[in-house]
């Protein structure tokens, strides 16, 4: 069955949500829920609650779900996810293969064309990500 994920009033609250759809897996319910929230919201409602399991599940959902519909859209969550606080930390700790789903993000949406970045937005923030 499909969880209906409308979008959490609080960081509690999307903490409990991020946690229940990562011990699922549900990537699509996961992009749902990052197609309702605004990404200028996530390092506050993230917290200080980011791990490497919530990183990927919002890579894959993005990648999976988003990219291909609303690349300017991903564009936006990758960008205010690296703002998070333990972002660097994680980010740290990838391996070389969730690294290479993060690369493979990364050239989807270069291949996307959106009005909210440009190719020089897209580099530069590849550099945050470390690739």
């Amino acid at each position: 069955q499909k969880l209906r994920v409308p979008e959490p009033p609080s960081a509690y609250d999307f903490g409990q949500t991020i946690n229940a759809l990562n011990a699922n897996k549900d990537k699509a319910a996961c992009a749902d829920l990052l197609t309702t929230t605004d990404p200028k919201t996530l390092p506050v409602l993230l917290s200080n609650k980011l791990e490497g399991e919530i990183l990927l599940i919002f890579i894959q959902s993005l990648e999976h779900y988003i990219a291909g519909k609303d690349p300017g859209l991903a564009y936006q969550h990758l960008f205010y996810l690296s703002k998070a606080k333990r972002f660097k930390v994680v980010l740290a700790l990838l391996s070389k293969n969730e690294k290479e789903e993060v690369q493979h993000l990364f050239d989807l949406l270069t291949e996307s064309h959106s009005d909210q970045y440009s190719l020089e937005d897209l580099e530069s923030l590849k550099k945050v990500y470390e690739l």
